[in-house]
């Protein structure tokens, strides 16, 4: 019996999905809800799962397509292949995961492995699509991300054909379609707002001073890492209590208040900036801010975010800090007023009671759109942050 597959129903305001890679080719065995095909939208990746057993019969859509939801993209021959071959296939696969069997294949030569392996899952997307789209062979590559995991870059680098000398190359590729729809969403803020920066910086010594006194026990407790970024979200809707107009925005020539504190953190991924948010952050403790990023990262990793994680958000915080950014004026995250930009801790000479002294500090900067947010709001605002981080007694006590 012949299984149609479609394409699954897009996120709310998603018009259409890239297929970004298939996983399996025609003529090829399927197991049910084994992923065979990964599409691209403007900001999450969709997985798309086999719904039964069979043999892939026929791709009706490229990769490459631009595919609407319920689409059909392929077809798959179900009971073509017996239980007995699913279940042995199975074993076989759960068995090359842990056996030495399976590290010994990576050494065989690519003629004899790459015809019979598919692109392995536990690659990211985006490095899946780069490596079916060019045909590399990953036990080539050595992987340089976090625990020995290839990286796009690390894929990209394998495809390069060493330059002989005195020659210069250039490689044109399209945008993905969330760089494309980044590039589309900053342009708009930048010709429709009226941005403006203003900056201050903050003595990281007492809150420095509390993580290491408390973070073990921290971590024991909550089975969670104490960062910085709890603190900061506490400061911050501290300080958005106070001044309101950095948590609205403008619809129109209406202003809209929001009474609740959906704060976006901005988190960095292979293909793009995304801003999973966290709901009704004033009700989160620190604990539970930080066990939520820590799961937004993971999901973004590995491309398991959704549109329900990205939508909405009335104020956003990046860290640039992660990857030695000193300054910088980040753009607003439309339609949000205001965003605010935390940089490198670095010791440098302060005065303080007319001394000279060493201390770590961080420069940060609030963007906010001025045709809502005046700039005594804006300096008020930073400023309170910066007084909820230098005395962190203020959380408790709310001063």
């Amino acid at each position: 019996m012949t299984i149609e597959i479609k394409v699954p129903l897009l996120p709310e305001s998603v018009a259409d999905a890239t297929i970004s890679v298939w996983h399996k080719k025609v003529g090829e065995m399927v197991l049910r809800n084994e992923t065979i095909a990964d599409l691209e939208t403007d900001k999450v990746m969709l997985e798309v799962p086999s719904p039964t057993d069979g043999i892939l019969k026929e791709i009706l859509k490229p990769q490459g397509s631009i595919v609407k939801a319920t689409e059909i993209i392929a077809l798959i021959e179900a009971g073509a292949v017996s239980k007995k071959v699913v279940e042995e296939t199975s074993q076989k696969a759960a068995a090359m995961t842990t056996t030495p069997q399976a590290k010994m294949s990576a050494a065989l030569p690519v003629s004899q492995t790459k015809a019979d392996t598919a692109v392995p899952s536990s690659l990211s997307p985006s490095v899946r699509r780069v490596v079916a789209e060019h045909d590399i062979d990953v036990s080539q590559i050595t992987g340089t991300g976090k625990g020995g995991r290839i990286t796009k870059e690390n894929a990209l680098t394998a495809m390069h054909i060493p330059l002989q000398t005195g020659t210069r190359s250039e490689e044109r590729v399209p945008m993905t379609r969330i760089r494309a729809r980044i590039a589309e969403r900053l342009l708009a803020v930048k010709q429709n707002t009226a941005m403006l920066t203003t900056f201050n910086e903050i003595n990281m010594a007492p809150v420095m001073a509390i993580r290491q006194r408390y973070r073990d026990l921290f971590e024991k407790k909550h089975r969670v890492r104490l960062g910085f970024m709890s603190f900061f979200v506490h400061a911050c809707i501290e300080a958005l209590k106070r001044s309101p107009l950095i948590n609205a925005s403008i619809d129109g020539n209406d202003i809209i208040y929001h009474g609740y504190f959906d704060v976006g953190v901005a988190v960095s991924t292979e293909r793009g900036l995304v801003v999973p948010i966290l709901r009704d952050a004033e009700k989160l403790s620190m604990a539970g801010i930080e066990s939520a990023i820590v799961g937004f990262a993971e999901k973004a990793r590995s491309g398991k975010l959704t549109m329900a994680d990205l939508e909405g958000g009335t104020f956003t915080i990046t860290n640039g800090g992660v990857f030695g950014s000193l300054l910088s004026t980040p753009i607003l995250n439309a339609p949000q007023s205001s965003i605010l930009g935390m940089h490198k801790i670095q010791e440098r000479p302060v005065v303080e009671n007319g001394q000279i002294v060493i201390r770590p500090m961080m420069y940060v900067a609030l963007s906010y759109d001025h045709r809502l947010v005046d700039g005594k709001e804006a300096v008020t605002f930073l400023v309170a942050v910066k007084e909820m981080l230098e005395d962190p007694v203020r959380f408790a006590l709310e001063v």
